[in-house]
């Protein structure tokens, strides 16, 4: 899954970078807050992290803008700012979740997954369909409790599908979510990729809806 990272601070830039790429994320990232943005208004992104304290424009401001023009991604603000009023502010402008610096990144991921999981729909740390199990904290896939070995893109790929199952989604959005934006994209990356999935996982999994792109429905047996 693609995530924007706007953050000014070099240390914490470098630290939760490797952190959320380590985790298998997608990351791309911002440190001005005019590129912040722009960035946000016109990609795709599955969730963003969003320091308040930006140079170029606020934080807060940032947030507001996005919500007017009916950006929905999760927000996970990031910030020194502690008092309770801001925290108030961020929230009721549209944020998902508050972070104060400093924080430990196991709390960030964890808070990260659970924005994640509650704007697609699930309450539930793992994600169940059918006999395929996939479990977001530990990065793992089992089908009928037996592991099974994916590489970086394919679990990626299965992520983002079982998140957002009973949904159709097009070849291009997947494309997107698979590699960073300056990373060269195979036109044909996702087929090879959904094809080694159904080797993997099973034929039935995933459907190809031919035009439109593909889909993980929510009533495997």
């Amino acid at each position: 899954m693609r995530i924007l990272f706007a953050e000014d601070d070099p240390r914490i830039i470098k630290d939760v970078s490797e952190t959320l790429t380590s985790a298998g994320y997608i990351v791309d990232h911002e440190a001005n807050g005019e590129e912040v943005w722009f960035k946000g208004d016109t990609e795709d992104y599955a969730a963003v992290i969003l320091d308040l304290g930006l140079p170029g424009m606020d934080g807060l401001a940032i947030l507001k803008k996005w919500r007017e023009n009916n950006r929905h991604f999760p927000i996970l603000v990031l910030t020194a700012r502690g008092s309770w009023s801001e925290r108030v502010d961020g929230i009721d402008a549209g944020a998902d979740d508050y972070l104060p610096k400093p924080f430990e990144m196991d709390e960030l991921l964890a808070r990260l997954r659970a924005v994640i999981r509650r704007s697609t729909g699930h309450a539930n740390p793992a994600i169940v369909i059918g006999k395929v199990k996939l479990d977001p904290r530990q990065m793992r896939v089992t089908v009928n409790g037996v592991p099974k070995s994916l590489t970086p893109q394919e679990y990626r790929l299965l992520a983002y599908l079982m998140h957002h199952c009973d949904r159709v989604v097009p070849q291009q959005e997947l494309a997107e979510h698979l590699q960073g934006e300056y990373e060269q994209r195979e036109s044909n990356a996702v087929e090879v990729l959904v094809g080694r999935l159904r080797r993997k996982l099973g034929a039935g999994l995933i459907e190809t809806r031919r035009g439109f792109g593909y889909a993980i429905m929510n009533t495997q047996s």
